[in-house]
């Protein structure tokens, strides 16, 4: 290990955009009584949330990390930052309560809460990038497990590096899933040169076929929905 940056980011609340993104919003009438469920499931989950962002930066020979597409991901880069986001135990208990007394509050809160641990990672990486800048260096886009043929299988490892249990309690089932289920764990190569864009995700992204954010001309890497 090279560099050790830590922060717990306040991120600013998703906007309307962002949480009827996630509710599959297609331009549909949207209804004085469907705007405030909006706003107040997305202010319930800014009071439930804590959230907390962890990276670390090591060398690529510490690292050993399983397919063809993280390493050309990762290729000439001098050092590689494990990330890790979560917005806290406090939004899957809300979930939970929601589900016995408010279906639609708990869909509405469901893409409130992807929308405010996205943006987090969102900030979290552009956190990177300028500390990246600061030195001269370039970051490639983050790449999380379960893209291309990166396994899911690599979480414990990469959660194990991060001590990401005892510094922001994420465990994992036993199908290597994150709880809190709102949370994300990412990979980004630190870089001499300018690497591309952000466009170059969908091409390795096993689910790029059938995703219908990219049928729309929308990123789940993006803030606003767009970008790739």
């Amino acid at each position: 290990m090279t560099h050790s940056w830590n922060a717990a980011i306040l991120p600013e609340r998703p906007s309307h955009a962002e949480v009827l993104r996630y509710l599959g919003y297609r331009g549909q009438e949207l209804t004085p009584a469907i705007l405030a469920c909006v706003d107040e499931m997305t202010a319930r989950c800014a009071e439930v949330s804590r959230p907390g962002a962890i990276w670390e930066a090591f060398t690529p020979a510490d690292l050993r990390l399983p397919g063809a597409d993280i390493a050309h991901h990762l290729a000439d880069a001098v050092e590689v930052v494990l990330v890790a986001v979560t917005i806290g135990h406090g939004v899957d208990r809300e979930l939970r309560k929601l589900s016995l007394v408010d279906p639609l509050g708990q869909l509405v809160f469901d893409a409130a809460a992807t929308a405010a641990v996205e943006r987090l990672a969102d900030e979290t990486e552009a956190t990177i990038r300028a500390v990246a800048r600061e030195r001269g260096m370039y970051c490639s886009w983050r790449f999380s497990p379960g893209y291309g043929d990166l396994p899911l299988d690599v979480q414990p490892n990469l959660l194990a590096r991060l001590n990401a249990t005892r510094r922001l309690g994420i465990t994992l089932t036993e199908s290597n899933l994150m709880i809190p289920t709102k949370s994300v764990t990412a990979i980004v190569g630190i870089h001499p040169t300018p690497q591309p864009g952000l466009a170059s995700s969908c091409d390795v992204c096993t689910l790029s076929p059938h995703c219908t954010l990219r049928e729309r001309g929308m990123s789940c890497q993006s803030p606003t929905g767009h970008g790739r």
